[in-house]
This record gives structure tokens, sequence and C-alpha cells, in this order.
């Protein structure tokens, strides 16, 4: 099987290499409107070659588009102009809802299936990619009852092929709780980070006195802002509601450390150790 991925970062560096090495794809072929990055997935080998959009759409059975959000609402319907009756395009994009509105029209809207796969690290570009970045980890397709049910079944085979375990999820369900788990954890970390930078002007401080503690917290904040504005905006409804909950949160605790309540916070924080419970179920 040919596959070309459209957008050799992080995700499609890592998708790249896994399909490759897990045998679901024969040949990998890349695209990226960014010259450093096909050079670097050659050198790495992440692809088998490299070539432009429309070529590679000839070439290939499935096209993974892994670029950023906001490019895919009119990057997606283009692919989708191009390719024949036996093709699939996907993407792997962290919002739904504004991508699946682009093409809910769409004459090949049943040769596209919505995914997710839910992994990652802070770091971008090709040499960010690893070859086991998605095993162990879940993959969300989303609206699948609109998608070709055999589209379906090869793009479930492909994720599994390289150890993810696949789930369905309504779009919007999807979104709200992405907003829940994955966005407002990286609003909180670039929050912190911006925090103790304005208030702690040692960086010397900062680089003796973090721990571990601090590093997890703040890891994300060195995650890539182009990547991440595009979701923040595509998401903001969702996004601004858990912002609200956090904040009123936060201001409680405040309220019951000015009243010297530890009791009561500890009740709180009790409660919120139940979150191990609730991971530890992987």
């Amino acid at each position: 099987m040919t596959i070309t991925v459209v957008g050799i970062g992080l995700i499609g560096g890592s998708l790249a290499l896994s399909l490759k090495q897990s045998g679901f794809a024969q040949t990998v072929i890349g695209v990226d409107n960014k010259t450093e990055h096909v050079i670097k997935a050659l050198q790495l080998k992440l692809v088998d070659k490299v070539s432009i959009l429309a070529d590679a759409i000839k070439e290939s059975d499935i096209i993974i588009l892994a670029t950023p959000v906001d490019s895919l609402t009119t990057l997606l319907p283009e692919v989708l102009n191009q390719i024949s009756d036996n093709q699939i395009v996907i993407e792997g994009g962290s919002t739904k809802k504004p991508v699946i509105e682009a093409v809910k029209n769409h004459p090949r809207r049943n040769q596209f299936v919505a995914t997710h796969p839910m992994a990652g690290t802070e770091f971008s570009g090709p040499e960010a990619a690893l070859d086991n970045l998605f095993e162990n980890k879940v993959c969300v397709l989303c609206d699948t009852e609109d998608s070709n049910p055999e589209a379906v079944q090869t793009i479930t085979n492909l994720y599994e092929s390289i150890g993810m375990r696949v789930i369905s999820m309504e779009t919007s369900a999807h979104d709200l709780h992405t907003a829940y788990i994955s966005h407002i954890s990286h609003i909180c970390s670039f929050a912190l980070a911006a925090t103790v930078l304005a208030k702690e002007k040692n960086e010397n401080s900062i680089f003796d006195l973090a721990s571990t503690g601090f590093a997890s917290t703040v890891r994300l904040a060195k995650s890539n802002p182009e990547t991440w504005i595009p979701i923040f905006r595509q998401n903001q409804e969702n996004i601004l509601d858990v912002l609200d909950e956090y904040i009123n949160t936060l201001l409680k605790f405040k309220g019951l450390m000015l009243a010297e309540s530890y009791d009561k916070l500890k009740e709180y924080l009790v409660q919120a150790n139940d979150i191990k419970r609730v991971l530890d179920r992987k």
C-alpha cells in the first residue's frame, strides 16, 4: 500500500515512520510546504520519497493530512476534489467540527474518515518523530456513519497496525472531551510558565530550583504556538467553558487558603486524588 503523509512534523513524521515499520505501508510519500522538512524527512528516512501534493495523490491509496488544524478546512476539500473512487483521505486534527463542516456536502465525503490519534509530545518538526509514539494510545474516529464502511475498516486496521486502540465518537462530543483532557492542559501549562517567567526574574533560580514536579507541569508550554493557537481558536467555545470551571476552582482554593480552612481544602485535594483511579483503568 502507498500512503502519502502531508505535513511531516511530529504527528505526520511519526505516522510515516510507524506505518513503514509495521509493514502496513510499503511506500510512504512525504509532502510538506517547508523545504527543510522534506530534506530532513529524507535524511531521517521517515519517508521513502517526497513529492508535490498533486503527484503524490495520484500514486496513493491513502492520503493522511497532518497539517495544523486551521489549514484543514481548505486543504481537505482540495484533496477530496483530486481523488478517485478507491482512495481514502484522513486527517489527524485535535478539533473536528470545523473540518467536518467544511466537507459535509462534498460528493466524496464518504471517502474521508475523520481521525484523532491521541498522542504527542511537546516537540515539533521531523526531528521529533518517534516510531513508538502511538503504541498503547487511543485513536478516535468521528462520525463514522458518514464514511464508507470499508474505508472505516481500512483506517481502523491502519491505526491498529501501529498499536493503537480505536474508538468511535460523535464530533461535538469529541471536541468537548478534548477541551477537558487535552486543550485545557496546554493552556494551563502555558499560563503557569508565563506566570513564573513574569514573577521570577532570576532565571538561574528557575533552573536551579525547578523540580520534576514543576518541569512536568510546564512541559507542555514548550509546545509550538503555531500548532495550538488554531486549536484554541477552533474549539474556543468548549475551551472557554472549561476555563471558567478551572478559574472557579482556583478561586475556591484561594478563598479557602485566605480563610485558613485547610481541612476543607484537604477534602477537595482528596477528591482530586480520585483522578488516579480513573487514569489507572488504562
